[in-house]
């Protein structure tokens, strides 16, 4: 028993001394701490910190203002693309229906019957070959119109991607 409170004993001691040594050295770090140093040292990290704000929102800014000018490109562009689709369509609903008032002002003259089932089939064969030719311009078209509408939206990308990798 006398062995176990002689280590509790010395354990204790070491403690005390643990404490005091910690003690010196907090004493020491405050008493080693120059106001007019640490007034300099905080002044210079607000600085530090107010520099890099005012350069996160001058870089905001400038790419707020990116976006705008990007978001008015694609609007100018979609309304240029619809306007040339619209047009489109009107131009092709036009052709169908002027070759199928011509069809009808043919179908009216035929003397026979027999010409009337000739004039059906060249018409629907007809009919058919300007149908797929139109949705090959048409799909042409809207090709074109989606690469115009995304060139905007690739260029602002391209440099948003540029300029990370410079960073």
């Amino acid at each position: 028993m006398a062995a176990k409170a002689m280590v509790e004993q010395k354990e204790n001691e070491m403690a005390r001394t643990e404490d005091k040594a910690g003690e010196k050295d907090r004493t020491a770090c405050v008493l080693a701490l120059d106001p007019a140093k640490t007034s300099g040292h905080l002044r210079a990290v607000a600085e530090e910190t107010s520099e890099q704000s005012t350069g996160a929102l001058v870089k905001f800014a400038s790419d707020a203002e990116d976006a705008g000018r990007m978001l008015k490109t694609i609007f100018q562009s979609e309304r240029a693309v619809g306007n040339e689709l619209s047009l489109e369509t009107v131009a092709l609903l036009r052709t169908n229906a002027e070759a199928a008032f011509s069809h009808l002002q043919a179908l009216v003259a035929a003397k026979a019957p027999s010409e009337a089932i000739v004039l059906q089939s060249n018409f629907l064969r007809q009919s058919a070959e300007m149908c797929v030719e139109q949705a090959r311009e048409f799909q042409a078209l809207t090709i074109m119109a989606a690469a115009d509408l995304s060139r905007p939206i690739n260029d602002v990308l391209e440099k948003a991607l540029t300029d990370f990798e410079a960073t």
